[in-house]
This record gives C-alpha cells, structure tokens and sequence, in this order.
C-alpha cells in the first residue's frame, strides 16, 4: 500500500485520484484557492468588485419583476446568498428543486427566508418515481457520484427557469473559501453522463418532470441568451460560524447538523457511503479551503479528519435504503459491487478538455465562473 502524502499547507492528500503536488509540497488545490484569490479579492477591492456585479444586475433588470435568480436549499450558503441579495436591493426569484428528500429543518429554512425576505418562490418538483429511478441507476453504477443527479438537477432547473422568465443572472452561494473545490475524481457531472448511467442502469429511460442540460442546451442558455452564473460570496468575507448568528437572528434559520445535511439523500450518501466505499471524505474540502483562509488551524483540521471517524446516523440510513426501494440485502450486494468512475461512461469531459483555451476566454468574460477552467479544462 502506498503511503498517504497529505499537503503541506491544507489537509487534502493521496486519497484523492487527481491530486498533485509541487516541490514544496503544495497541493492542486491550493494553486486552485490562489488563482481564484487573485480574481477574488477581499476588503475594498472586492466590495467595489461586488459593488459593481450589483450595480450590473439591478442596471439589467430595470422594468422587470426579477433581476436575479437565487437557487435555494434551506442550507446556509443559499439562504445567506438570497439574503445578500434581497439586503442590497435586488429583486430575486428564490428557486427550489425538490427531489423528495427535503428534512423538515430545510423546508421550514426555506419558508421563513422567503417570507421574511417577501421573495417570490418557485418550487419544482421532481417526479419521486424518476428522481428514484436515476438515484438507485448511480448507486448500482458503483460511481463516487451518485449525489450529481440532484446537483446537476438544480443547475438545470435554475439556467431554464432563467431563461424563462428572461433574467439574465443566477446567483450561486458557493465559496472556494469556505467549500473549496471538489476533485473531480470525487465529483464530476455532465448531462451526457447522467443520461448515460441512467441508460445503463435505470428502470426508465428518459427524465420528463425536470430538465437534465445537454452541452448544446447549456450552450444556447449561457452564450447565446446571455445567462451567467454569479457567486456573490466569492467577493465577501464569508465566515459560517458570523453567518449562522446572522441567519438565526434576521431569518430564524436553524442549522440542519452537518455539511448539506439539509437534504436527507446527501447526508446518507455524503456520512455513510462515501467514506466508507470509496473511501472518500468531503471534509476534507471544506476543512482544507477553512485552513487556507486561517479560519481554523491546520492541526485540529487533520485532528478532525484522522481521529474522528464521518459520524452517520443509522435511522437516516435504514431510512434511505428503504426509501429507495431496496432491500438490506439488495444494498450490501450494490455496496460490494467493483468502483467505477465516470471515465467508464459516455460524457462531455473529453470535449471539456479539447476546448480549454475557448473555455478560458468563456471564464476571463465572465460568461462562466473561473473555476470551471480551473477545475476541468486547465
């Protein structure tokens, strides 16, 4: 067995396929964190920088009900991003896609925001016989990604419902500096491996009660009707521990208990069957991106990785199996099944990477988040 290399300035390490490291042992995320630092920045640089992508959005959506589009969860990001939004005097339509999985903290989250906020909501509801259908196909696929249908669902749901009602922006309440950046290795999601996995694996064929993007669809949405995603928190500093006073006290939010644990189906797959299949801990992300922004220390992040073990909750996982239509026995036999990765399936990834330096002028207009070069075309 190889020994385990962890970075020297973070806490990611060898567990992770796709991971690399310089001389000095400083790991691909940690150059990813600085590159998006620069085009990031904080204190009044960065308020000027945020200052003018409102400026830039409420200029946009003069004379129309909505100017942005804030896709809500009931989680922390979201709810923090709809309330970023509403205090700077944007006009958001608060867009949430339920995939049958809601806990009862996350819908009550969601309501109270949007009432107190007075934000429109517009709710999609997954078919939960579909929604089924495309969980169960990943986990029998054996993929690290069987969370992206839900993921990929919501970027969907979002740049259609955009286009619909003719708003040009979708804000994204995600940070690289709290969140850092998911490998691809763990995490990678396109339409075509979606329905790819679907084909291989589902008892259905085609998704109807909401939209999975093709590349051209996405395409269409994003270069030719103008629809761009933003990241609001990206220009703020943002610290979960300020954020959660702020949220309880203006918004009566609670806190669900772990990370995106607002969602029953993630809190199983990301606590129990991650860690302990594929050997995959998403605390390390979030935990590495904490170190690099000096909000935790690097020592009592590896104390939290290495001592104690991603804490699962039993009836939240007999509760899932079963949701899910299968029995004990069923699951251990998909649980035991060989590991496979996206690489075995039908997607975009190859067609990502032939079109990098297209991909970077996309990212340097700011037609698409600078990650998305970092992450899958550099």
């Amino acid at each position: 067995m190889n020994k385990l290399v962890i970075c020297n300035r973070c806490i990611m390490d060898t567990t992770i396929e796709d991971i690399w490291f310089d001389e000095n042992g400083v790991c691909k995320f940690c150059y990813i964190h600085d590159e998006m630092d620069k085009t990031h920045p904080l204190g009044t640089e960065g308020l000027v920088k945020f200052n003018s992508i409102i400026s830039m959005i409420k200029e946009n959506g003069k004379n129309k009900k909505y100017d942005c589009i804030v896709g809500v969860s009931g989680g922390r990001d979201s709810t923090y991003t709809l309330l970023t939004a509403a205090k700077s005097g944007l006009r958001p339509l608060a867009v949430h896609f339920d995939n049958g999985w809601n806990s009862k903290i996350a819908v009550e989250n969601i309501q109270k925001a949007t009432t107190k906020l007075n934000v429109d909501l517009h709710t999609i509801v997954a078919d939960w016989e579909e929604m089924k259908a495309l969980q169960r196909a990943f986990l029998k696929a054996s993929v690290p990604d069987a969370d992206v249908p839900t993921d990929y669902a919501i970027y969907s749901v979002l740049f259609e419902t955009a286009l619909q009602e003719d708003i040009k922006f979708v804000l994204n309440g995600h940070s690289f500096r709290t969140e850092g950046t998911s490998p691809i290795s763990w995490t990678y999601m396109d339409g075509k491996y979606i329905n790819d996995v679907l084909s291989k694996y589902g008892e259905i064929r085609k998704i109807k009660s909401f939209p999975i993007l093709s590349m051209s669809r996405l395409l269409y949405i994003t270069l030719i009707k103008k629809v761009k995603e933003l990241r609001l928190m990206e220009f703020i500093d943002y610290k979960k521990k300020d954020v959660d006073k702020i949220l309880e006290k203006e918004l009566e939010w609670k806190y669900y208990g772990g990370h995106h644990h607002e969602n029953t189906y993630t809190e199983f797959f990301q606590s129990y069957l991650l860690p302990r299949k594929f050997n995959i801990d998403k605390r390390k992300t979030e935990l590495s991106a904490l170190v690099r922004t000096d909000q935790i220390k690097r020592e009592d992040a590896l104390k939290e990785i290495h001592i104690t073990e991603y804490a699962f909750n039993n009836e939240v996982v007999d509760y899932a199996i079963s949701k899910l239509g299968f029995t004990k026995f069923e699951f251990e036999e998909i649980y035991n099944l060989p590991i496979q990765s996206f690489n075995d399936f039908k997607s975009y990834f190859s067609v990502i990477k032939a079109l990098k330096q297209p991909i970077k002028l996309a990212c340097n207009l700011h037609i698409l988040p600078k990650i998305f070069y970092l992450k899958y075309a550099k």
